[in-house]
């Protein structure tokens, strides 16, 4: 599972957006729960530059 949290001035509606691209670009499900991000899979890289080219600057944390 890789989950993306620490949104801060994004509504909800901009996090399923870009919940649908990060789906699609790893061909995996997905959703919006409680404020996070959540693919199935370990998808880091994918989902790293997805928010690189939305203007964010991910960090990766964890194992």
């Amino acid at each position: 599972m890789t989950v993306i949290t620490g949104f801060v001035g994004i509504s909800q509606s901009e996090k399923e957006r870009l919940a649908k691209a990060m789906q699609k670009a790893c061909g995996a499900g997905g959703t919006v729960k409680e404020g996070r991000i959540e693919i199935q899979g370990d998808h880091r890289d994918a989902v790293a530059h997805i928010l690189s080219d939305a203007g964010f600057r991910p960090v990766f944390a964890g194992g």
